[in-house]
């Protein structure tokens, strides 16, 4: 038996719920996934890696340029590692069923500079005992030795704005006809967001 890997590009349209037989609440991302296409097959021998390039989201209208092959006809265009598909394979939520379990990978909200306690969770200095306009600060940051801040300290800086992967998400509802997953729980980035969904 040979397993084929299960992906698809899609696009965060946001959160909501639905209610179980019981009438538990479960909250959900809804997800516009497909339908994708197979642009591309690279092979190890002309290209040095072996992958499978998806395109989704196709231009109806192309910008009229010179050089007809620097055209892409897709909007986003991704690879993945697995897979057997030919060019010109069309892929669709119907690959899912109610209850696989997904990997989900995307770009997080970016957060702008945040200081110690907002991006690593510090939990600041006392209330009381002297500290004075100091609560959020993260305290020392040097050594004895080797009297200096070593590389790689948990500091204030930019947040967010990262590729993050979510595992273990479960499908909950497949729409075939609109084209929409429901994965239970929260995904990574903003409304609008391209996902990379991996089964």
């Amino acid at each position: 038996m040979i397993l084929i890997m299960k992906f698809i590009l899609g696009l965060k349209l946001g959160m909501s719920q639905i209610f179980d037989e019981k009438g538990n609440q479960i909250p959900v991302t809804l997800i516009e996934a497909g339908p994708c296409e197979v642009t591309q097959i690279k092979k190890k021998e002309r290209d040095g890696y072996q992958a499978i390039q998806v395109g989704f989201k196709k231009i109806e209208k192309p910008k009229k340029i010179k050089k007809p092959q620097a055209q892409k006809p897709y909007r986003y265009l991704r690879e993945f590692k697995d897979g057997e598909y030919k060019v010109k394979d069309k892929i669709d939520v119907s690959i899912f069923r109610e209850g696989d379990k997904v990997k989900i990978s995307g770009i997080s909200k970016g957060k702008g500079f945040q200081g110690a306690v907002k991006r690593w969770g510090f939990s600041g200095r006392n209330a009381t005992h002297g500290v004075k306009h100091e609560h959020r600060t993260l305290g020392s940051v040097g050594s004895t030795f080797p009297e200096r801040v070593i590389k790689g300290k948990k500091m204030p800086g930019r947040m967010g704005f990262e590729r993050v992967t979510v595992k273990n998400l479960k499908v909950v509802k497949v729409d075939k006809e609109n084209n929409l997953l429901a994965i239970r729980g929260a995904v990574p980035g903003r409304r609008g967001t391209l996902l990379e969904i991996r089964g």
